[in-house]
Order: structure tokens, then sequence, then C-alpha cells
């Protein structure tokens, strides 16, 4: 009989396997989420951060705002420790995930 331990291995072996097979395309925040081995509840807390920030970034742009460097700062300075803001807004972007966001965002890398 199998172990916890060796199905957890096989599945581990099947994600990796996955990965590869979905390469970088059309889901390339969902792979970068499986490779860095985050957690449902990473997740939730990155899509919170960029909901606040996504209304913050409207406020701003009713107030005629044209410079969102501090919203990139809160964006990168509240991002999980294990992601990069620029693989981040890049597979954002591709993915179609907070675009308005994520372009405002990319001018400040």
């Amino acid at each position: 009989m199998e172990s916890i331990e060796q199905k957890l291995e096989r599945l581990e072996f099947y994600q990796t396997l996955l990965l590869k097979m979905i390469g970088t395309g059309q889901y390339p925040f969902f792979r970068l989420i499986m490779e860095k081995q985050l957690s449902k509840q990473d997740i939730e807390q990155f899509y919170a951060l960029c909901d606040r920030l996504s209304d913050e970034l409207k406020e701003q742009k009713a107030d005629k705002f044209v410079f969102f460097y501090p919203l990139f700062q809160k964006f990168k300075d509240s991002l999980h420790e294990k992601l990069q803001p620029a693989e981040v807004i890049a597979a954002c972007l591709q993915q179609g995930l907070y675009p308005e966001l994520m372009k405002a965002l990319k001018r400040n890398l």
C-alpha cells in the first residue's frame, strides 16, 4: 500500500509535469502560483491587495493623478516575498488580471 508521503511525492511530480505541459500559455499567473508554491490564502491576499489598489487607482484617476508610483510602492511592499513585481505584473497582464492596475504599475518598473 502506498504511503501518504509517496502519494504526495507523486502529486508533486505530476504538478511539475503539468507545469511543463502548460508552458507559458494562457495562464501565466496561475503557473507562477504553482511554481512559487503559494497557498490559497496567499492568493486571496493578493486578490484583496489588487482590489484595494484598483479602487485607489480609480480614485486617483478621478482626481487627475498621472503618476502612480505610490501605488506601485504599496504593491511591491505588500507582495508575497516569493514573488517579484515584474514577473507578477507581466503574468497578470498576459492573463488579463487587473489590466488597468497592472498597466499603471508596469510604468513604474
